[in-house]
């Protein structure tokens, strides 16, 4: 990841799948103010496309996405600055 930002809040979504990752990320930006970061950590392959337009759609920008492969499975990590 890039150290060009500093990670606010940080969720933990592994496990739930689609549309949960997206709403705890919402409730989560709502309780931070314009500027500050967040970094949702999921295991939902469909969370990488749902974060792109989540951002598009809220105007909130995303600034990372990475895939880490791992023994149990793939976790996909996405960074969001608030709008």
């Amino acid at each position: 990841m890039t150290d060009t930002y500093t990670v606010d809040k940080e969720i933990d979504t592994r496990g739930l799948n689609c549309p949960l990752p997206i709403l705890k990320a919402k409730r989560a930006l709502t309780d931070m103010t314009s500027g500050q970061v967040l970094k949702v950590v999921a295991t939902d392959a469909g969370s990488l496309r749902d974060f792109q337009a989540f951002a598009k759609q809220t105007g909130n920008t995303l600034l990372d996405q990475q895939t880490l492969a791992l023994e149990a499975g793939a976790e996909f990590v996405h960074v969001m600055r608030r709008r």
